[in-house]
């Protein structure tokens, strides 16, 4: 059986801007579908959060709640599937910082996943959030979180066939597959 190309597709947006909602709709309907969920349940808020999400996708999707090892999801599992959503990188980011990972091995992390998921014939969704349209944060950690979140989103976007922005649930293309 050959393999064929897969598609990556990044979807970018600030909180609560209906990202994950565009990336459900931009997955498409091909079967066998996995969302690969990197959020854990660490308080009331998250869990409630968590909730909602599972709420939103049809029961045809596959959930694996991967919070760190995601890249080892791809590799193992990813082949499975003809349409994964990865829902957040932000979250998997902050994960792989409060796992021990130091930020110049973060960006090595990124592109260990972005090898795998290039490694994959599946249609791949990728949400990420866009740290850098808001205040700029007061403490020195936070403002270091989302210059790293900005330069992996960058990362993710060079990677891509096609990028959105997503505001007010509107997805605005920033990138498209065949256009510079």
């Amino acid at each position: 059986m050959s393999r064929t190309a897969g598609t990556l597709i990044v979807v970018l947006g600030g909180a609560s801007s209906g990202k994950s909602q565009v990336a459900l709709e931009m997955a498409g309907t091909r079967r066998p579908r996995a969302f690969v969920a990197t959020g854990q349940a660490l308080d009331g808020e998250m869990a409630e959060r968590i909730r909602r999400h599972r709420a939103s996708r049809s029961a045809d999707w596959v959930t694996a709640e991967v919070p760190v090892d995601v890249t080892s999801w791809f590799e193992k599992e990813g082949a499975r599937y003809r349409t994964i959503v990865l829902d957040c990188m932000t979250l998997w980011l902050s994960n792989l910082l409060g796992s021990g990972l130091r930020t110049p091995a973060v960006f090595d992390a990124v592109s260990e996943l972005l090898r795998a998921v290039r490694a994959v014939p599946a249609r791949v969704v990728i949400v990420s959030n866009e740290l850098g349209l808001g205040l700029v944060p007061a403490s020195r950690s936070a403002r270091s979180f989302r210059d790293m979140a900005g330069r992996v989103n960058q990362l993710l976007a060079a990677a891509a066939d096609e990028v959105y922005l997503v505001v007010a649930g509107q997805p605005l293309p920033v990138k498209r597959a065949g256009v510079r």
